[in-house]
């Protein structure tokens, strides 16, 4: 049994909460903040720290699960490292790559670890998306696209401050919605070399980031790609991820095979897409806490056995390299190579 504390207990949270409680290797036993928090731990059974500090200080807490605005982890991460705390960080990481960079480089001084949070990846359709292609089930692989079309009133972005924000959202639709269609692209089909990108507003002008973004992708394995992403395009639709190569071709919406066709006939898994996965397309509230409880089964393991979660910081960080360097050829209208060291 691995005792939590939880940092920043907004609607991510409920679902990390929900996770918990229905795993018999992880319980929350402690939540830090204001009201929210205080509201929060009292339905959980767990104690309110009003101050973070001091609830990392609790030897009770064995591991810290960060769930606040993503500019804001950097020191809550550092901190949690330097008292011994495994860390489990909701995406992306950070916001910045030096950031993200030195949470990796605590928790590796300190002996303690680090998993970022892509719950996509424990699905049983993207898993077996990742069997078939890392067998060469696709041959050559010709072209791996993603799209987040999704629909965000106006009041989403104006109920929290910071939603919007470079400074603590790090990024509109590509960081926020799209960042695990991003994650599942590169845990498919490996590294992008090189991005050409454009963003716009299209009906939240208010906002400091894009609401609508388009990039050109280039892979390391020769293929090329394209992201889509938006909070403006009303009703909002499916998450689609497609890949296609000279012996194969697949579609994942919403995380479930929608098309499947390879030379070698390899059967098709079969799962129905849940009404909890469909109602993501048009709200930011998450009610479906399987694939959570999975990955903290999978991170308390981890910690168990002194092995490497699956999705570590350094997995961690590869889709927060990728929407920068999208971000960057966005603001400058160039080629942006994806390693480039940003900032």
């Amino acid at each position: 049994m691995l005792r939590f504390g939880l940092i920043g207990p907004g609607n991510i949270a409920l679902t990390h909460a929900a996770a918990m409680r229905a795993s018999s290797s992880a319980r929350l036993v402690a939540v830090a903040g204001g009201d929210p928090a205080a509201e929060l731990a009292a339905q959980e059974d767990a104690v309110h720290f009003e101050d973070a500090s001091e609830m990392m200080a609790d030897p009770n807490v064995d591991a810290v699960v960060l769930c606040t605005p993503s500019g804001v982890r950097r020191d809550y991460a550092l901190e949690a490292a330097e008292r011994g705390k495994h860390l489990l960080v909701e995406k992306p990481i950070d916001v910045s790559l030096v950031s993200a960079r030195e949470i990796i480089e605590a928790c590796e001084r300190h002996g303690v670890t680090l998993g970022v949070v892509f719950q996509s990846r424990f699905k049983p359709h993207p898993t077996a998306v990742r069997e078939v292609v890392a067998g060469g089930g696709l041959g050559e692989v010709v072209l791996g696209s993603m799209a987040v079309k999704w629909h965000r009133p106006p009041e989403y972005y104006a109920s929290a401050e910071w939603r919007g924000t470079w400074a603590f959202d790090g990024g509109g639709a590509l960081i926020n919605q799209a960042i695990h269609n991003v994650d599942m692209l590169l845990w498919f089909l490996g590294d992008v070399l090189r991005v050409r990108a454009q963003t716009a507003n299209r009906l939240h002008r208010e906002i400091e980031v894009e609401d609508t973004v388009v990039a050109q992708l280039e892979f390391a394995n020769g293929a090329l790609g394209v992201i889509e992403a938006s909070t403006a395009a009303f009703p909002g639709s499916a998450r689609r991820i497609e890949l296609h190569g000279t012996a194969g071709t697949v579609t994942l919406l919403d995380d479930e095979v929608d098309e499947w066709e390879f030379r070698d006939g390899t059967p098709r898994p079969r799962e129905e897409v849940s009404a909890a996965t469909v109602a993501a397309r048009a709200t930011h509230v998450m009610s479906d806490h399987r694939w959570h409880q999975l990955q903290i089964e999978d991170f308390v393991d981890a910690v168990a056995r002194g092995r490497a979660p699956f999705v570590d910081g350094r997995e961690g960080l590869r889709s927060l390299e990728l929407v920068l360097a999208v971000y960057e050829s966005a603001r400058t209208g160039e080629v942006v190579e994806v390693t480039a060291g940003r900032a």
